[in-house]
């Protein structure tokens, strides 16, 4: 039997339209949306786990964008031929993607949930990251699975003075405003781009007219749940609380920690060790305590703890007008610097700014040092390259060292976004992969 599709279309300012197609794959999946503009197709799919892992306290939530290759008529490179990793780049369309819906999944909702888009044809001409978080949110509204609202992102650029949404490769090239957008029908969530030194005023205007777009394609995926009977989100019982229990703690606990907030110590370490003392006392007092009529609960009571300490900590920062570390609201953190501290490196410095340290390297190298791009959509060469590393030591922690995660890709990302403008012979050459397409 043919399965019951469903779609929508919502359209752009300039005509183009992008359409959202379920019911025909991924009918096992919690929801899956087909999105569609011109010949490019993004498939988005999310699952929830029923119940949660036992122990979880946070939102397991994972988002992985991922561009097959097949998409633009190419085969992988390397000796293998085969998909693996995600790229750096697909990692940063993940990251705008998770930075936008993780906060807008309730609190106490912790069931793990996986949320992919996979790129399945592309055009070569319409950008497909700018349409991931359009399609990830479309999935979450066609499922029973818990979200406050529908979301969407869209990039802004701006060509000869006029504003586009969603601008295309071409006009990429000739913009200067590269501007994603990220939020609900209600409230903006997230803005990260470059622009080459615009006015706040053009920087506000971009954003709201984005905001203007979002609200349509917003409005879009509730019209979606809405005429697939999706409004009534699924009963979960994650969490399990006792507000007396809560109001106990706050009383016992709560004039020591803010004793300890307000005292402004600038030793982050000794800071640490006071507030884990409290505890340490605290929870050793309920174990005495306990009895079988009344067990200790000792997650709840650790949860409830640091549910208080920040309480703490943020009022003795309110009322006191004095941050954690001392500082007033006016300070910044003593910073001190020093150039060429490694000897054999071609640039170096150390930079140091309260706890928090870096060592920064350049090298200078040849045209054969160049980074080759070799990606399903975008191809080409980049002869400037940031590196961001984070080594568990810098924290106090231990940790195994397995190559940078998602967040020192990102973090290393924004810090060459804003330096590359001003390095003139920094380059990033990057063009679409489209040598399939017949004029």
């Amino acid at each position: 039997m043919l399965p019951t599709i469903y779609q929508k279309t919502v359209a752009l300012p300039d005509g183009r339209e992008i359409i959202l197609e379920t019911g025909k794959l991924a009918r096992q999946a919690d929801g899956a949306v087909m999105l569609k503009m011109g010949k490019t197709m993004l498939l988005a799919t999310v699952v929830s786990l029923p119940e949660a892992r036992e122990g979880v306290d946070f939102m397991p939530l994972s988002v992985d964008y991922q561009e097959k290759f097949a998409s633009t008529g190419k085969i992988p490179g390397g000796f293998l031929k085969r998909e693996g990793r995600l790229s750096d780049y697909e990692i940063l369309i993940s990251r705008l993607v998770d930075r936008a819906l993780r906060p807008l999944f309730p609190d106490d909702y912790h069931a793990e949930t996986q949320v992919n888009i996979l790129l399945m044809s592309s055009d070569g001409t319409n950008p497909p990251d700018a349409l991931a978080a359009l399609a990830a949110s479309a999935a979450l509204a066609v499922s029973d699975i818990p979200i406050e609202a529908p979301i969407s992102e869209v990039r802004v650029g701006r060509v000869n003075g006029e504003f586009i949404i969603n601008p295309t490769f071409t006009q990429l090239e000739n913009s200067d405003i590269d501007l994603m957008v990220a939020a609900t029908y209600d409230n903006i969530l997230m803005v990260e781009g470059e622009m080459k030194e615009v006015m706040e005023a053009d920087m506000i205007e971009a954003i709201r007219l984005g905001h203007e777009v979002i609200k349509q394609q917003c409005q879009a995926q509730l019209e979606m749940s809405q005429a697939l009977g999706k409004t009534q989100k699924r009963t979960y019982h994650h969490e399990d609380n006792d507000p007396e229990r809560y109001t106990q703690i706050e009383a016992d606990v709560y004039p020591a920690l803010y004793d300890i907030a307000r005292q402004g110590n600038d030793n982050k370490k000794e800071r640490s060790q006071a507030f884990k003392a409290v505890k340490d006392q605290y929870l050793a007092r309920l174990k005495e305590e306990a009895t079988e009529e009344e067990p200790f609960q000792d997650e709840l009571v650790k949860r409830y703890f640091y549910k208080v300490q920040k309480k703490a900590c943020r009022n003795a920062t309110l009322l006191e007008k004095i941050r954690l570390d001392g500082r007033q609201y006016d300070e910044i953190r003593p910073i001190w610097c020093e150039a060429d501290y490694l000897p054999s490196a071609h640039g170096s410095a150390l930079f140091t700014r309260g706890e928090t340290q870096s060592i920064t390297t350049c090298t200078l190298g040849t045209k054969m040092d160049e980074l080759m791009i070799d990606g399903a959509v975008i191809a080409g060469y980049n002869n400037f390259i940031l590196h961001y590393n984070f080594p568990s030591f810098s924290t106090g922690e231990v940790k195994p060292n397995r190559g940078p995660g998602r967040r020192e890709v990102g973090h290393g990302n924004l810090a060459l976004r804003a330096l590359k403008m001003y390095c003139p012979r920094a380059t990033i050459t990057l063009t679409p992969f489209a040598w399939f397409r017949t004029s």
